[in-house]
């Protein structure tokens, strides 16, 4: 079983930053990012594997940032030049077998925080 814990949500303007973190209760080979809008399926927002590989949506290249800091189990999500869209729910998940090729996909994690609100206003 993994724990995790999200933190660091809250309002921004648009064209501002914010840093959201997931506190992981044990090393898992895939973390990632997710996020829902109200009324919207859960997407995938960035994903990343134990030797470093990474993966984006196409809406946030350029924006975004993944990483991880394996000595104390922190997944960070760097968030850049955020826009009004970007508001939603921000869930990590973890999980030890998704794959890379999975990494964007919600229906293969097995385990999920329980997300943190970021609201983007214009």
């Amino acid at each position: 079983q993994v724990q995790l814990v999200e933190s660091g949500g809250g309002s921004v303007q648009a064209g501002g930053s914010l840093r959201i973190a997931c506190t992981v209760s044990r090393y898992t080979k895939y973390m990632g990012w997710f996020r829902q809008a109200p009324g919207k399926e859960r997407e995938g927002v960035a994903g990343i594997k134990s030797d470093g590989s990474i993966r984006y949506a196409d809406s946030v290249k350029g924006r975004f940032t993944i990483s991880k800091d394996n000595a104390v189990n922190i997944l960070w999500l760097q968030m850049n030049s955020l826009k009004p869209e970007d508001t939603a729910t921000y869930y990590c998940a973890a999980d030890e077998r998704v794959g890379y090729s999975s990494l964007l996909l919600p229906r293969n994690w097995n385990f999920w925080g329980q997300g943190t609100q970021v609201t983007v206003s214009s």
